[in-house]
């Protein structure tokens, strides 16, 4: 059994959710939590990403900022935009 929520969404919000609705023959409820499961499945990722790299930090896990300037310069020497000459 699923759970029942409400939400609070603008008019147009509601509009493009009817369209879609209507357009591919699927309830707006399946359509919402498709939309939800989505968003969380991305983000749930993203959060747990830069909360591990916070763990790395805090443990002293890091990549001093004058070794990343220096790796960064040193593909943007290599890139093929850099090697490109104007021409005369």
């Amino acid at each position: 059994m699923k759970d029942v929520m409400t939400i609070r969404i603008g008019g147009d919000l509601k509009d493009k959710l009817d369209r879609m609705a209507k357009a591919t023959a699927r309830t707006k409820s399946y359509l919402i939590e498709s939309a939800i499961r989505e968003y969380l499945e991305v983000n749930e990722w993203q959060v747990e990403a830069i909360q591990e790299g916070v763990r790395q930090a805090d443990a002293g896990q890091v990549v001093p900022h004058e070794t990343v300037k220096a790796r960064w310069e040193g593909k943007r020497a290599d890139s093929v935009d850099r090697r490109r000459r104007p021409r005369p």
